[in-house]
């Protein structure tokens, strides 16, 4: 059975329908898919794309501007890399772009290289970003299938509590806590206590 990739996505935001269509030639060319759009309401409305994409982003717009997206994408925890390109750049306005998070801030005419540069960089944290974010969801569903009670041993190992201790914390047998350690590190796949503590720490666990 073959397994069907597709390909990437590159969204363009800008209101100038010879500078989207140009761009998304450029994009074409390299082998991406690219998703021209004329507004940031454009955008808002089809949402963000499956898979790896990056967002190449014009700061003026109709309604609202670049910086405006950006802003919005953070407030809704959206992780999509953006380049900004723009025709009337500055220095302030390049560095509130990569204080938000930008991977880069173009000034327009820029080399087609460097925009091609900007947006492999984009896909491959976009790609990082998926992986993580997969590998996370596979934690939480391993530590839905905890108990209660495992969940209360698993918090009070990780915190560094030997059986006794947490048998005494929970009012259980010591043979009872290992018991419930066991399964925790059974159902968890932890090859280790670290390798538990390190899980926990990416499930933001505290005593």
């Amino acid at each position: 059975m073959t397994v069907t990739t597709t390909a990437p996505t590159v969204i363009v935001i800008d209101d100038d329908p010879e500078i989207r269509e140009a761009l998304g030639s450029l994009i074409r060319s390299v082998g991406f898919q690219p998703k021209l759009l004329a507004s940031v309401a454009e955008f808002l409305k089809s949402g963000r794309p499956e898979g790896p994409s990056c967002l190449v982003l014009d700061v003026r717009l109709p309604g609202q501007s670049g910086f405006d997206l950006q802003r919005e994408l953070a407030a809704m925890h959206i992780q999509l890399p953006t380049i900004f390109i723009t025709g009337h750049g500055d220095i302030p306005m390049s560095v509130r772009a990569m204080k938000g998070g930008a991977i880069e801030f173009l000034t327009k005419p820029f080399r087609e290289q460097d925009l091609l540069d900007a947006i492999q960089l984009g896909l491959e944290r976009d790609r990082a970003w998926i992986e993580e974010e997969k590998v996370a969801a596979g934690l939480r569903a391993r530590f839905e299938t905890l108990t209660p009670r495992e969940r209360e041993v698993m918090v009070r190992v990780v915190a560094g509590r030997l059986n006794k201790q947490v048998a005494y914390d929970l009012g259980i047998s010591e043979v009872t806590a290992k018991v419930h350690r066991g399964q925790v590190m059974r159902k968890m796949k932890a090859s280790s206590l670290p390798d538990l503590a390190r899980m926990a720490d990416k499930l933001q666990l505290s005593l």
